[in-house]
């Protein structure tokens, strides 16, 4: 089928672009292009906070050195970078605006559908592209449930030829929180050692979780329940929406815990999860929950056998009563084959929400971006460490195009040694390496 009757369809069927036919290439894998040039349509004035974008992404551009190498004709040519997100919602409407004129997407869920959620990944290209106008951009998603999916995705971005994985989108459990673990494991095997041609470079978001993660070693209180200080045994749950919520624990091979989540206004339990072992490689036990109205819920967690070690636990579409900042860095940018990407708020400080390390045998975070990303397609900013990870690979695109016989490891050592320290002093466990820019050639 070719891509003219595609668009066309999706025309019919406005944003979701789901019909049979679409859902049937997107099955296959479908390169999507924007309409042809001479097509007769009004365009309306942008409105005011557009237009007071523009200078605050000239400002980034000048900042992060990417204006010079444009002028220097090394925009991201001959790269192609691979967005994996689980929100592409609508993202032929943007084809030839915050877009390139043309992307690959393929969707790795059971149901083949790109555009379940939300635009989430659709800004996450538009950073890309904004810093490597000329790379060029591939779109997968995955089940968010099934790692092995998610492994698919990087494997099929690599089989079409990209040199640039990111990834915002985090999934703590399917790590140790320690950046080992089986998926860990697999991912690094299709990435690449990094040190010969075709490896490939993969930029993750730290995670926006100091709120939301705890992590330390278990403290029996006296009856085989954990303290998450003296004298408390339950975490409390404010979730953000209506969104399902999920509470993960996880943790190295050597102990077993049971845990549980109960909805405090009406003392009921509304969940508990014992160990999953993931043949040997990490533990995990994940609670998923349906938030009800106003309710606040609380979690517990019990050794059921070993000797209590180090665990985190995380939840998502929530805020943990008891925090832990310290080794928040979640899946996959926790991994040291995976380049972490934290927030800086412009003036040289962590933004409090990015996470902070250690949580590897490489220092985590890596490296710090500036956020919220202008974006010109929405009146809310593009902030999080969402927005910082992209920018990384867009950096990353400019070192290829101009040094196409790099390999990763080069690209990732120029980022490090041309970033700008923060504070504290040198490389640290809360903002890497410091701020990412490109190195004056």
């Amino acid at each position: 089928m070719s891509n003219l009757v595609v668009r066309s369809l999706c025309a019919v069927t406005g944003r979701l672009a789901l019909c049979a036919v679409g859902l049937a290439a997107q099955l296959i894998g479908v390169s999507a292009t924007a309409a042809e040039p001479g097509a007769v349509s009004e365009v309306p004035a942008p409105p005011p906070w557009q237009a007071n974008r523009r200078p605050q992404r000239a400002k980034l551009l000048a900042d992060l050195g990417a204006d010079r190498w444009h002028t220097s004709g090394f925009r991201g040519q001959g790269v192609k970078v691979l967005v994996l997100d689980t929100g592409f919602r609508g993202w032929h409407d943007y084809l030839g605006k915050a877009l390139p004129g043309r992307v690959a997407a393929h969707s790795f869920r059971a149901d083949g559908n790109l555009e379940t959620r939300d635009q989430h990944g659709i800004f996450c290209g538009e950073v890309v592209h904004t810093l490597a106008p000329d790379a060029e951009l591939l779109f997968a998603d995955w089940d968010i449930d099934k790692p092995e999916s998610f492994l698919e995705a990087v494997r099929w971005g690599r089989e079409r030829g990209a040199r640039i994985v990111t990834c915002s989108i985090v999934t703590p459990h399917w790590s140790d929180g320690e950046g080992r673990g089986e998926v860990h494991a697999a991912l690094a095997g299709i990435l690449g050692a990094g040190n010969k041609a075709g490896d490939m470079l993969c930029f993750a978001s730290a995670g926006n979780t100091t709120e939301r993660h705890w992590g330390g070693a278990f403290h029996d209180g006296g009856d085989g329940f954990h303290d998450w200080k003296p004298g408390v045994k339950d975490n409390g749950i404010s979730p953000w929406g209506s969104e399902q919520v999920s509470v993960g624990l996880y943790w190295q091979p050597g102990a077993d815990y049971d845990l549980f989540v109960t909805d405090t206004t009406t003392g009921k339990e509304v969940g508990r999860s014992h160990t999953d072992h993931h043949h040997g490689d990490r533990n995990s036990a994940i609670v998923y929950f349906k938030p009800e109205g106003a309710h606040t819920y609380q979690t517990r967690v019990r050794l059921v056998r070993g000797p209590g070690g180090v665990f985190h636990l995380t939840v998502m579409e929530a805020s943990l009563e008891n925090t832990v900042a310290r080794a928040s860095v979640c899946f996959p940018a926790d991994g040291p084959e995976v380049v972490a990407v934290g927030a800086e708020d412009g003036s040289g400080h962590r933004v409090w929400y990015s996470a902070c390390g250690p949580n590897s045998t490489q220092l985590k975070p890596d490296l710090m971006a500036t956020i919220p990303f202008p974006t010109l397609w929405r009146e809310r900013p593009f902030a999080g460490t969402s927005a910082a990870a992209p920018q990384g690979a867009g950096l990353a695109a400019l070192l290829w195009s101009r040094h196409p016989d790099w390999t990763a490891d080069q690209v990732r050592a120029a980022l490090r040694g041309a970033a700008r320290d923060l504070d504290p002093p040198g490389p640290d466990r809360e903002t890497g390496y410091g701020l990412m820019r490109l190195p004056r050639e």
